[in-house]
């Protein structure tokens, strides 16, 4: 194997001009978190933000994995920021950050690569490099040939981020290694990679208040479950918690910040503390937080079916600062493609949830995942499917083709289906959602909804979220963000609720 070579760059006491940033986040609530706590130990480390990629030093890519298209709008968008600002270093970080780094590092304009194992290592990563300023002249190491296998122990600050790479030296593979010697055949610039085994530690990211006005708040990371479609537990590693007590004291700390609704969030929430010791379950931390918090609102981000216990509805359908908004990724409506899928559950099971959400709670939102065009799925299966959803009280639905994911059993299967197939199914599905969604939308005239006002103002007016999960439109109100009102729904009109307050 070519040795790895390591470039050390001494940095002597002087003055340099505050570096700026864009950071960008994609995908879920969780990694929305994850950027959120990113941004805020940025700024906190002495970074300033940048109101456009033209004036950043440093663009931050926080990247979502679960489909094929979200890859290429990262390469994509790599290559749009590159050409925009050519002098701007590009990190990527998050889960294809930590699936595909070989991948990233070939785009041009990329000057790191961290993945999820060493998200929570950026802030020092950067301040190393861009911001270097101390009492002593500072050794900062970049490592652009290696990528990091593992380590014992989870670094808080530079020096460990220095050991931790110089670790990782020891266990390379050639297949791993870059090397920058003059017949390496590769640019003598590479990405600095820091991507690893991913712990059983939780990496708290604290939300930083100022970013949205319904903060979400990550309390679970991880998952699993293996379903035969998903790459996510390869990413995200195994589930893990964040402390009850942690959760609290961060519940506390928004509601003192003047927020009324918070989203807890998690990549599989319903297996929330499993792995702490004691063991407590999602819904004992719920119980939890509605007995030491006095937060106006707490919303459930996405959690699965079996995580959905008759003492859950009934806990959401009778506590008032619950919102009425259920998130339950169905994925298919057959049984034959739901075993395809190695998902615990039949349908008979999930429909079961459903109704008895519907029964307690006759205004709740509620939400599914579909996927079209699984492996294997006949039209005979999509018919059911299809079928199956239109007999559920289901208000929206997040419709999306199966995109094959590296080494995952759904994307060997010998039986794909064509995308264009794939790609009309989902657009039947959708039409069948649109329908069932506007008519959750009329049966919401005359009612009145509790909802928190957003950072948003559309139709001559602000907008507010209801509890249930409908965006109303206050027309003529001046009413400022994080406003929890009562409103009377008086019309509907391009998919939006028009009301005023109560």
């Amino acid at each position: 194997m070519r040795p790895v070579s390591f470039r050390w760059h001494f940095f002597a006491e002087r003055t340099f001009p505050m570096p700026a940033f864009q950071l960008l986040n994609f995908g879920c609530r969780a990694s929305q978190a994850d950027g959120a706590a990113i941004k805020k130990q940025l700024l906190e480390s002495g970074l300033r933000e940048a109101e456009d990629i033209a004036e950043s030093q440093v663009a931050i890519l926080n990247t979502c994995t679960v489909t094929a298209t979200a890859d290429a709008e990262i390469r994509q968008l790599v290559r749009r920021i590159h050409r925009a600002n050519p002098e701007c270093r590009i990190l990527v970080t998050g889960c294809y950050a930590q699936r595909s780094p070989a991948e990233i590092a070939q785009l041009e304009g990329v000057a790191w690569i961290v993945g999820n194992s060493h998200k929570h290592l950026i802030s020092d990563l950067l301040r190393s490099s861009l911001h270097p300023i101390s009492q002593e002249p500072e050794k900062t190491l970049f490592r652009p040939e290696a990528r990091v296998k593992g380590h014992e122990s989870e670094p808080t600050g530079l020096n460990q981020l220095v050991q931790i790479q110089e670790r990782a030296t020891e266990s390379l593979t050639s297949a791993e290694a870059f090397s920058s010697g003059p017949d390496s055949g590769q640019s003598s610039e590479h990405p600095t990679v820091l991507v690893g085994e991913i712990t059983e530690e939780f990496h708290f990211a604290p939300v930083f208040a100022e970013d949205r006005t319904r903060p979400t708040l990550k309390i679970q990371d991880g998952c699993n479950a293996r379903c035969s479609f998903c790459v996510i537990p390869s990413v995200r590693g195994r589930s893990r918690s964040l402390a009850p007590g942690k959760v609290a004291e961060q519940v506390r700390e928004l509601e003192q910040e003047g927020y009324q609704e918070i989203v807890l969030s998690g990549i599989n929430l319903g297996s929330y503390g499993r792995d702490l010791d004691p063991r407590i379950s999602f819904l004992g931390l719920l119980e939890r937080l509605l007995k030491e918090t006095a937060i106006a609102r707490l919303r459930i981000s996405s959690i699965e079916p079996m995580d959905v216990s008759p003492r859950l509805i009934r806990l959401v359908a009778q506590e008032p600062r619950m919102a009425r908004h259920f998130h339950i990724p169905l994925q298919s409506g057959c049984d034959r493609i739901l075993r395809l899928m190695n998902r615990r559950y039949w349908t008979s099971q999930y429909a079961e949830r459903i109704l008895a959400i519907r029964e307690q709670m006759p205004d709740a939102g509620i939400g599914a995942d579909v996927m079209a065009g699984f492996p294997g799925e006949t039209d005979q299966d999509h018919a059911a499917s299809a079928s199956f959803i239109e007999s559920l009280p289901l208000t929206y639905l997040h419709v999306f083709p199966f995109s094959a994911r590296p080494d995952t059993p759904a994307a060997t299967s010998l039986r794909q289906v064509n995308g264009r197939v794939a790609h009309e199914r989902g657009r039947e599905i959708r039409s069948l959602a649109a329908r069932k969604r506007q008519a959750f939308l009329d049966a919401q005239i005359g009612h009145k909804l509790s909802a928190v006002t957003l950072d948003e103002f559309e139709a001559g007016g602000p907008v507010a979220l209801s509890s249930n999960y409908l965006k109303i439109v206050l027309p003529g109100s001046n009413l400022p963000p994080n406003t929890l009102l009562d409103i009377h729904v008086g019309r509907v009109h391009e998919g939006l609720l028009f009301g005023f307050p109560a």
